[in-house]
């Protein structure tokens, strides 16, 4: 466990859960007193717990400058991240002098929520309300805004295609910070680097299997490595092993365990949650390192496969998005006559690619395939839709259901299992396949599942979907010649 270099007395939190790791660099003075004593002149209360991470997080300098110019908080769902939010929010405007502040979420509802419960505190007060301009609280959906007489300015805005803009200002919060991509992430730092002494805090809980968790990851690991010097880390949880079922398990990782949490919503939780999830999304535990998943492919087993394509046989492609469609791989599995199947990862890209050139590659290659396997929410449909434009038949396109992908998966498994499969080595393919875990999903069968936040396991999911668009009879061959991702009729997407 870590903490802080002067640690604030746990003790004092009274029946609420200390953090499971506090950092946070050395300090000359600290207001969160200040914001604590601010908070309550103004009826918000924080709890003890929110006052240890204010304490964390603003530590000054000489000269005021904060020790931690970015301040992450990592704790369940509705323990009070958006009090604190609010908390740190009013400091800014009405104690720092800051005058730009904005409050971000993943979704602009989670943006809206927050800045609903600012026009509530501001309502139920009327010596805050006092310092509110007049008309100073913008009620437009997407344009969320409450401006003080003092001139300063809270925003409530949504990332989701914003990219960097509208972010720059004095104090930063990015709430569901658990999905925040790293390319919002770049674009963000990029707009904040003018202002003189920015601060962002980064809120949330563990990123799920679906979530883009890469940049809360990066900055946990780096306050876990003692290696920044002005970075702060705040995360409640429990640990890896503790039993889920016990309330002292909840407790420790819910501060606000005894004030805020409903018990029987946790026990519905418990109930209908995955194991995973409820780890994640309830008891606070980053599930990495030691914890990950084990593959569904024996990666050794599977990269003692390498082999030389054949020359010819039966060829068919699968495409495969990812469920947020911001990515999407391409397959090829080459069946010929008494020899394992060959797969090639064609193309392993960003969407952003655009469909053109994979529409122009398939158009003309289509006719000596058996069929194209496409899956995936987001451009799948709009793929469709440009293959039949580009004269491709209708026939040879294929949308999997959901029993005909657990098959597809399953039988990838076998004939690795059986030595059945080979594949010419690619490094994209063999991480994907290391990195891609089973997970099962409900009564109705398995997919295929990233073990860490970093693994992308479209290619192996691709490569199960060419396997299964392959005709049943070995050697049903249109003749087609192999079509590798170094040359050959396909070509490569990347």
């Amino acid at each position: 466990m870590i903490r802080l270099t002067k640690s604030p007395n746990v003790a004092l939190l009274g029946e609420q859960a200390p953090p499971r790791v506090l950092y946070a660099p050395s300090a000359r003075a600290n207001s969160w007193e200040d914001v604590s004593d601010l908070s309550a002149s103004l009826g918000l209360t924080l709890d003890p717990w929110q006052e240890l991470a204010l304490r964390a997080g603003l530590g000054e300098r000489s000269g005021g400058i904060w020790a931690a110019h970015q301040v992450g908080v990592s704790a369940p769902r509705q323990n009070g991240k958006s009090q604190l939010i609010v908390a740190r929010a009013l400091a800014g405007a009405l104690l720092f002098g800051e005058r730009m502040i904005v409050v971000s979420a993943h979704q602009q509802d989670t943006a809206r929520e927050t800045f609903a419960k600012f026009v509530e505190q501001i309502e139920a007060n009327p010596a805050l309300e006092s310092r509110i301009a007049r008309n100073g609280i913008m009620n437009a959906l997407n344009r969320e805004a409450i401006k003080f007489k003092n001139g300063a300015t809270v925003k409530f805005k949504a990332r989701t295609g914003a990219g960097g803009r509208g972010f720059s200002s004095d104090c930063l919060f990015l709430d569901e910070a658990q999905m925040l991509g790293a390319r919002a992430w770049a674009s963000i730092n990029s707009t904040m680097s003018a202002m003189t002494n920015p601060q962002v805090w980064l809120l949330g809980t563990p990123p799920t299997l679906d979530d883009d968790g890469e940049v809360f990851t990066r900055i946990r690991k780096a306050a876990l490595a003692k290696t920044s010097t002005s970075l702060a880390w705040a995360e409640w949880g429990a640990e890896i092993g503790d039993d889920p079922a016990l309330e002292e398990t909840r407790a420790k990782a819910n501060p606000a365990w005894s004030t805020r949490i409903n018990h029987d919503v946790v026990d519905g939780e418990y109930d209908t949650y995955t194991p995973r999830q409820f780890a994640l999304e309830r008891l606070g535990i980053w599930l990495d390192g030691g914890d990950r998943m084990p593959p569904a492919i024996d990666p050794e087993a599977f990269a003692a496969l390498k082999a030389i394509p054949p020359d010819a046989g039966s060829i068919a492609y699968g495409i495969k998005f990812s469920p947020d469609g911001a990515r999407m791989s391409f397959a090829v599995a080459l069946r010929a006559d008494n020899e394992p199947v060959f797969v090639e990862v064609l193309g392993s890209e960003p969407t952003s690619i655009g469909l053109g050139t994979l529409v122009g590659l398939l158009a003309s290659s289509w006719r000596d395939c058996d069929s194209i396997v496409i899956d995936g929410k987001g451009l799948s449909g709009a793929l469709v839709e440009r293959l039949l434009e580009a004269g491709v038949i209708s026939r040879r396109i294929s949308r999997p259901t959901w029993d005909s992908i657990v098959t597809a998966n399953t039988a990838l498994v076998e004939l690795v299992r059986d030595g059945g499969l080979a594949h010419s080595g690619q490094e994209g393919l063999q991480l994907s396949v290391a990195g891609a875990a089973r997970e099962e999903r409900g009564r109705t069968g398995w997919g295929f599942r990233p073990n860490a936040p970093d693994v992308d396991v479209t290619p192996v999911e691709a490569v199960a979907l060419a396997i299964s668009g392959l005709k049943t009879s070995k050697g049903s061959g249109r003749g087609a010649q192999s079509n590798r991702a170094s040359g050959g009729r396909v070509g490569s997407v990347m």
